[in-house]
């Protein structure tokens, strides 16, 4: 068997969907809101499209369900950053951004988030730990750490038009 794909939609001003067909054929989302919550969404298996289930988690329940699904004690070097109260997220920068085309430096993101951009996924590329002068581009994701309100405040100005 092929393993599960995961597919991921960013929601502009939310956080991100993440959705998975089991080899049931059942619908399941994750939706990880920005302010670290998350819902749960289970699909009928009658009708894909519609929801037959929804939980709302609060940031402390969803890391208590990530630890249930994969126990941390695989791995005693691995590093949770909510452990440590920062969160990495992905933020997308929109072709309509004040930003398209500008160099990241001027965006002033650590200076005024104190939230650091640890890489810029552009197609099927990567780029880590990008320079002041790396040229920002529509279509770029963002992957910034910071505190929430940090990376929030990031999101802000990656958002901005």
């Amino acid at each position: 068997m092929s393993a599960p794909r995961l597919r991921t939609t960013p929601l502009p001003g939310i956080g991100v969907q993440y959705d998975l067909v089991t080899r049931e054929r059942r619908h399941l989302s994750v939706v990880a809101h920005r302010d670290g919550t998350r819902t749960v969404n289970l699909y009928r298996a009658d009708d894909p499209d519609s929801c037959a289930q929804s939980l709302h988690l609060t940031a402390a329940e969803a890391s208590s369900l990530t630890d249930a699904l994969m126990p941390s004690h695989h791995s005693p070097s691995l590093l949770y950053t909510t452990d440590l109260g920062l969160v990495a997220e992905r933020i997308e920068v929109a072709a309509t951004s004040h930003w398209n085309g500008r160099v990241l430096g001027d965006t002033r993101m650590r200076t005024e988030t104190g939230a650091s951009v640890v890489a810029v996924l552009r197609r099927a590329e990567a780029i880590p730990s990008p320079a002041p002068d790396f040229r920002l581009a529509g279509g770029d994701t963002v992957i910034v750490i910071g505190t929430r309100e940090g990376v929030d405040a990031a999101a802000a100005i990656l958002g901005r038009e």
